[in-house]
C-alpha cells in the first residue's frame, strides 16, 4: 500500500462565467520515503494538488488517503489535529512569525500536539541540528539570511515527524547558490532521514533533484523522470 493514494481527484474553480478545472480525474501513488517533484505552467494546478494532499483544501470528487486514513472524509475539526501530526508544509516565502525566534517558530506545530515541554524542546533541537542552525536558535527572522529563514521553515515542517512534507516552490525566492544548498538539504533529509517529499517547482534543475519527476498538463499528470544510465 502506498503512503499517499490519490484516486480520481477532480478540482474545479469558478472564474467569472467560466469553470476552471486544474485537476481532472487525477490519480497517483506516493510510496513512503519517496522524493517527487511536480512541474507545470502557471495555473496548471500544482499548488492546488499540494493543498489537497496537505488537507488544506478538498477535492470536488475523488479521494485521498494518507497512511491509510481517508482524509477527504475527515471533518474540519479532526483535520486540524490530523494535519498537525502528519503533514509538514514548506512555503516559498518562509511564513515565519517576525516576533518569534527561530526556536519558537519551529516549536509552533508542536503546540497543537499532546506533548511535554521537555519533548518539544528535544524535537526542536533535533530539527535545528538537521538543518545546521543550532547556533541560530535564539535569532529572530530579521537576523537571518534568506537561506537561513528557509532552513527554519524546513525545520518547522519536519519537527513533528510528519508522514509527508510538501514544498511549494521552496527555492523560488532564493539566489542560485542558496537554492542549491536548500535542494541539497531536502535531498539529504529524504535520503538520510527517510522524509517523504512532494515538491512543486518551476525550475527543471530543481525538479531533477527528486527521484521521480512529474508534470501537470491540462489537469492530467505525466511522469517525466529522467532515468540515469548505469555503467
Amino acid at each position: 500500500m502506498a503512503l499517499v493514494e490519490i484516486r480520481n481527484v477532480t478540482k474545479r474553480y469558478r472564474q467569472g462565467e467560466s469553470i476552471i478545472t486544474p485537476l481532472d480525474d487525477l490519480s497517483m501513488d506516493i510510496a513512503e520515503g519517496e522524493f517527487l517533484s511536480l512541474m507545470g505552467a502557471s495555473g496548471t494546478g500544482k499548488s492546488t494538488l499540494l493543498n489537497l494532499v496537505a488537507s488544506i483544501d478538498r477535492p470536488d470528487s475523488g479521494s485521498i488517503r494518507v497512511g491509510g486514513i481517508k482524509i477527504t472524509n475527515l471533518s474540519r475539526s479532526r483535520l486540524a489535529g490530523w494535519r498537525a501530526a502528519n503533514m509538514g508544509y514548506i512555503f516559498q516565502t518562509h511564513n515565519l512569525i517576525p516576533v518569534l525566534t527561530a526556536f519558537e517558530n519551529i516549536e509552533l506545530p508542536l503546540l497543537l500536539l499532546p506533548m511535554s515541554r521537555k519533548e518539544r524542546q528535544r524535537r526542536v533541537e533535533i530539527a535545528l541540528e538537521a538543518v545546521d542552525l543550532l547556533d541560530r536558535a535564539d535569532h529572530y527572522p530579521r537576523q537571518l539570511s534568506g537561506g537561513q529563514e528557509q532552513r527554519v521553515g524546513i525545520a518547522r515542517a519536519i519537527v513533528a515527524h510528519p508522514k509527508v512534507v510538501v514544498a511549494d516552490e521552496p527555492t523560488g525566492d532564493l539566489d542560485p547558490e542558496t537554492s542549491e544548498q536548500i535542494l541539497r538539504l531536502l535531498r539529504q533529509l529524504n535520503e538520510e532521514l527517510g522524509v517523504t517529499l512532494l515538491m512543486v517547482t518551476h525550475d527543471q534543475e530543481a525538479a531533477e533533484v527528486a527521484k521521480r519527476q512529474f508534470r501537470l498538463d491540462h489537469g492530467k499528470l505525466v511522469e517525466t523522470t529522467i532515468m540515469q544510465a548505469h555503467a
